[in-house]
């Protein structure tokens, strides 16, 4: 007999790889017009432009894995404790892993910017966007250490 503690479980799944994956999709795409505009000035800025243009996509990487961490603990039967540890755990990740990924895709962009306009700046922006990724490989590891909880 399926109870309906899953409801709570499924919509964490969901959060938790959703989110994330919104995330990375809008720091990408707002990362990816800044190299647009960059290349159109400076054609031969394409490579370090595109490495930087990349780096809000692991967010929803983190996701993913959060996802398959806590995929193994749903069943039908699961008690509210476990399925609402699941949407707490879903809700916490997506959430990080969306501003963490919108963050970086902006820094990224102004120092694909500033690239385009010939400033040496890809060793800083790489430092700087390692900030808000920072957050999201913590969110990350709490998600792995909340899922713990559940055994």
């Amino acid at each position: 007999m399926v109870t309906l503690s899953v409801i709570p479980a499924t919509l964490g799944l969901g959060v938790m790889f959703g989110l994330s994956g919104i995330g990375s999709v809008y720091g990408l795409v707002i990362a990816g017009n800044a190299v647009v505009g960059a290349i159109r000035k400076k054609p031969e800025t394409f490579g370090v432009t595109l490495v930087l243009s990349a780096l809000p996509s692991t967010q929803g990487l983190y996701g993913f894995v959060g996802y398959i961490i806590f995929s193994p603990f749903m069943s039908s039967g699961m008690d509210l404790y476990r399925a609402m540890l699941v949407l707490v755990a879903g809700i916490a990740l997506g959430a990080v892993n969306l501003v963490s990924a919108i963050k970086m895709g902006q820094i990224c962009a102004s120092g694909i910017t500033s690239i385009g306009q010939g400033y040496p700046v890809f060793g800083n922006t790489l430092v700087l966007a390692a900030f808000p990724e920072f957050y999201a490989i913590l969110a990350l590891v709490s998600v792995i250490l909340m899922s713990q909880l559940i055994h």
